[in-house]
C-alpha cells in the first residue's frame, strides 16, 4: 500500500477574516465558565466549528481542506483559545495531524485519506494517546507499557493511556505502543474510539483547561485491522534526524499561541474592569490612576513580544526558514512565562474580584498555569538551549 503524499502547509487561498475569527471567539466564551464548571467534552463548540468548515482548515485542497500554513492557523487557533482554549487544545492535535508531513500524511494512503475528508466534513477529531501511569511522557524516553499482539486479523491493543485529551469526543486514537515481537517495533497504532475492548476511566479533575476531559483510555484486546498499526519502527528509527524539526515547530507555537490567548482574553476583561470600576473614595475609573496605567502597560509589552515572537516564527516557516527546535521551544519558553505573568498581573490590580468564581479571571489563571506541563518542559528546553550555545 502506497503512502500519502508529503503535503507540506502552505498558505490558505481565502484567510478567515477577523470578524468571523471575533465571532468564533464571543460565541466560544458565552459557554466557557459553563464547560469550566462542568468538565464536560465541549461538544457544541466544534458543532460550531464543523458548520464554519474550520475542522478541516489544514487539510489540503486535494481533500477539500484549507490547506492553511502556520500563521492562518494559528489565527484560527488563537481565535478559538481566547474564547474557550480547551476546545483549541483538542483542535490543535487534529490540525497538528494534517499540518505536518511526517505525521499522518506518511501513513497508508487510503487511511489518511479517509481521516482528511472527515476532518473537512466537520468530523475525524484525532488524538494522540502517548502518556502512561508508569511511563510518563515519552518524551523523556523509555518504553511503553501498551502492548499490540499480533492476531490471525492484525493486531490486538491492551495497556492504558493517561492525560488523553479530547477522550471521550475524539473519534480516532493515534496511541503510542510496542509490539509484540522478538524484537520489539514501537509506534503510532490507529484506533477508532468506538472499537472494542476501549474504556474511558473518569480520571482528569485538574486545576484549569477542565473541559479537554483528559481522562484514562483503557485498551483490553482491542482489535486493529492490519494497516492500522500506521507507523510503527524499531526505536533506534525514531531518533531525531538533523533538519526534522517540523513537529517541535507545530507544538511549540501552537502551544504558544492557545496560552497566549488565554492571557488576551484575560486581559480584555481586566481592561474593561479597569475602566468600569470606580471606587467612591477615588471618584474616578480605576484606569486613570497612573500606577494602574504602569501595570497595565507591562501586560501589554508582555503580550506584544509574543505576538511578535510567534508570528515572526509563523512567517518564517511558511517561507520555508524553519526556525530550529532550540529557537521555537525557546518562543514557547518565553511566551507562556509571558502569558502566566500577565495574568498574574491582573490578579494584583484585581484584588478579591479577580479570583471570585464570579468574574473570569481567576478561570483564565487556572487555565494558562497549564502551559506548564506541555512538553517540553522548561528544564528540557532550557538546557537544550545552554547545551546550543556551548557548541555541545
Amino acid at each position: 500500500m502506497s503512502a500519502a503524499p508529503a503535503l507540506a502547509p502552505r498558505a490558505a487561498s481565502q484567510p478567515v477574516s477577523q470578524a468571523r475569527l471575533d465571532d468564533i471567539t464571543r460565541r466560544l466564551a458565552a459557554t466557557a465558565e459553563a464547560y469550566d464548571r462542568s468538565a464536560e467534552f465541549p461538544r457544541a463548540n466544534f458543532d460550531i466549528l464543523g458548520a464554519e468548515g474550520l475542522i478541516g482548515l489544514t487539510v489540503s485542497p486535494e481533500f477539500g481542506g484549507g490547506g492553511a500554513g502556520y500563521a492562518e492557523t494559528l489565527r484560527v487557533l488563537g481565535a478559538v483559545a481566547k474564547g474557550e482554549p480547551s476546545t483549541a487544545l483538542i483542535l490543535f492535535m487534529t490540525y497538528g495531524y494534517h499540518a505536518n508531513p511526517t505525521r499522518a500524511q506518511s501513513w497508508p494512503a487510503d487511511i489518511y485519506r479517509r481521516l482528511a475528508r472527515e476532518a473537512v466534513a466537520g468530523a475525524g477529531l484525532l488524538g494522540g494517546l502517548r502518556v502512561e501511569p508508569e511511563l510518563g511522557t515519552p518524551v523523556r524516553g523509555g518504553m511503553p507499557k501498551t502492548t499490540a499482539r499480533r492476531t490471525a486479523d492484525g493486531w490486538e491493543l491492551s495497556g492504558s493511556k493517561i492525560y488523553s485529551t479530547g477522550s471521550t469526543g475524539l473519534n480516532w486514537f493515534s496511541v503510542w505502543a510496542k509490539t509484540d515481537e522478538a524484537e520489539p517495533r514501537v509506534g503510532n497504532f490507529l484506533v477508532a474510539a468506538n472499537s472494542p475492548g476501549v474504556t474511558i476511566e473518569p480520571a482528569w479533575d485538574h486545576l484549569g483547561m477542565r473541559a479537554t476531559v483528559s481522562h484514562e483510555v483503557v485498551f483490553q484486546d482491542t482489535p486493529i485491522p492490519p494497516d492500522h498499526a500506521v507507523d510503527v519502527r524499531l526505536p533506534s528509527d525514531w531518533a531525531p534526524k538533523p533538519g526534522d524539526n517540523a513537529l517541535a515547530l507545530w507544538n511549540a507555537l501552537a502551544i504558544s499561541t492557545i496560552y497566549d490567548a488565554v492571557a488576551q482574553a484575560a486581559r480584555d476583561w481586566l481592561r474593561d474592569y479597569l475602566k468600569e470600576r470606580t471606587p467612591t473614595n477615588l471618584g474616578a475609573a480605576l484606569a486613570t490612576l497612573p500606577r494602574v496605567q504602569e501595570k497595565f502597560g507591562e501586560i501589554e509589552c508582555l503580550l506584544q513580544v509574543n505576538r511578535t515572537l510567534i508570528e515572526t516564527a509563523a512567517i518564517r516557516a511558511d517561507a520555508g526558514d524553519d526556525p530550529s527546535p532550540v529557537e521555537v521551544n525557546n518562543i514557547k519558553h518565553v511566551a507562556n512565562a509571558n502569558a502566566i505573568r500577565a495574568v498574574e498581573i491582573g490578579l494584583e490590580l484585581t484584588g478579591n474580584p479577580g479570583i471570585s468564581r464570579k468574574n473570569p479571571l481567576e478561570r483564565h489563571y487556572r487555565d494558562v498555569l497549564c502551559s506548564r506541563i506541555h512538553s517540553p518542559q522548561s528544564d528540557t528546553i532550557l538546557v537544550a538551549a545552554g547545551r546550543a550555545a556551548f557548541g555541545l
